[in-house]
């Protein structure tokens, strides 16, 4: 695991641009697509807004760049909670990116016939490959979930499934989520993490002992790949560094 601490949220998602837009170019010398798994919530609006600006939006590929998500709130694409209209109002839009090179787990269908059709697309997808998304972007909530993976779920526990829907009571909505198994699978995890509320959190995930039960972000341990962490220093301040 790499920890890369930023004085604000700011500059984090200055630091994670260049840091994306750098990686991104790096791994499409050697191939030529580069998935993308992307993060609902708040945390990545700015990041987003940075790479459709100079000198982000020239540099990135983006016509080879296939886009993906790590959870969807069973809404409406409609919705302002829907994960993939945030993506594309803030990013994918911007860019200009192809509708062929985009993924979105369906919400005008079933959840649970969402999340098989997504399986379906991903196993497929990934059939020939030694690992699965070259990035997985993430976020982890104050009670430390991390995508729909929330603190004391069934879900947590899933060992097979890459993707899965179930009824969240606590929102009173179906999520869709990816599951640890494939995101495990990843070349590159990237979490972020902001503010002094999820500082004891942060805490308990990276240094504490591991209880997946109650901090599920435990649970994202790339089997092969890299693991990042991009905190600012309020989130950090807990840290023993």
């Amino acid at each position: 695991m790499e920890l890369h601490i930023a004085k604000n949220t700011q500059e984090l998602s200055e630091n994670l641009a260049a840091w994306i837009s750098n990686y991104i170019q790096e791994v499409l010398q050697d191939q030529p697509i580069f998935t993308w798994a992307l993060s609902g919530g708040s945390t990545p609006k700015a990041l987003y807004t940075l790479l459709t600006k100079e000198p982000y939006r020239l540099m990135i590929p983006w016509e080879r760049i296939h886009f993906f998500w790590g959870d969807e709130r069973a809404v409406p694409f409609e919705d302002e909670r829907n994960n993939a209209r945030m993506a594309y109002d803030t990013l994918l839009d911007v860019v200009g990116v192809p509708s062929e090179n985009i993924h979105v787990m369906r919400t005008d269908i079933e959840p649970e016939a969402a999340a098989a059709e997504y399986e379906s697309i991903l196993r497929q997808y990934f059939k020939k490959e030694e690992t699965t998304f070259d990035l997985v972007l993430l976020g982890m909530g104050d009670d430390g979930h991390t995508l729909s993976l929330f603190p004391g779920l069934p879900v947590v526990h899933e060992k097979k499934a890459w993707v899965k829907a179930f009824f969240l009571k606590a929102q009173d909505m179906f999520r869709i989520t990816l599951t640890a198994p494939v995101v495990n699978e990843a070349a590159c995890v990237v979490f972020m993490a902001t503010g002094n509320g999820k500082a004891l959190t942060l805490k308990s995930v990276i240094e504490g002992d591991f209880d997946a039960e109650k901090f599920p972000s435990q649970l994202i341990r790339p089997q092969e790949g890299e693991l990042h962490w991009f905190v600012d220093e309020a989130a950090a301040s807990a840290l023993e560094m």
